[in-house]
């Protein structure tokens, strides 16, 4: 990798922090065969850490995005201007969602832009996260202990591959 240009994006390509990342359910598991209930989680930026990271990397001046819509869904550019005075623009897109179809479309786009920007991309390398938990929420203790793993897959920590969370690893906190 270029250095100079590694530099250049350094505040995008941070490690996400905890506060910047949300999590959703992807997947319910009941309980069977005497083995409790699991959910797995996935993690996510949302666009507000977008915005967040594109103004203190550039300035709320030196950036901005363009959405399109195409069938479906949406395109995003965002255009950057670097130190340098180059523009860079990088686009991706994504369908219309299930929830707030236009507003969630849009925002997906616009994070898969800034994905394109490295922003966020560490989060593809999680390990699969698992809550063993009944219900269909993450409950409180379950955010604590991601949190907790952030940090950990942040200090540089290795991590399994798969991670199996309980509400009894929550009380060592």
């Amino acid at each position: 990798m270029n250095t100079e240009v590694d530099n250049d994006i350094k505040v995008l390509t941070a490690p996400i922090q905890p506060d910047e990342i949300e999590w959703r359910v992807s997947q319910t598991m009941e309980a069977k065969n005497g083995k409790p209930a699991k959910m797995m989680v996935v993690p996510y930026i949302n666009n507000r850490c977008v915005m967040e990271r594109f103004d203190g990397q550039f300035g709320w001046r030196n950036w901005s995005n363009k959405i399109e819509e195409v069938e479906g869904g949406f395109l995003c550019t965002i255009s950057a201007i670097l130190p340098t005075g180059e523009v860079v623009s990088k686009t991706d897109g994504a369908s219309r969602t299930n929830v707030e179809p236009i507003k969630g479309g849009i925002s997906d786009a616009m994070k898969r832009a800034a994905v394109q920007f490295g922003l966020g991309r560490g989060l593809y390398n999680y390990p699969k996260v698992f809550i063993e938990v009944d219900g269909k929420f993450i409950p409180d203790w379950g955010f604590r202990l991601l949190n907790a793993l952030v940090v950990s897959i942040n200090s540089g920590k290795a991590q399994r591959e798969i991670i199996v969370l309980k509400e009894a690893q929550a009380k060592n906190l």
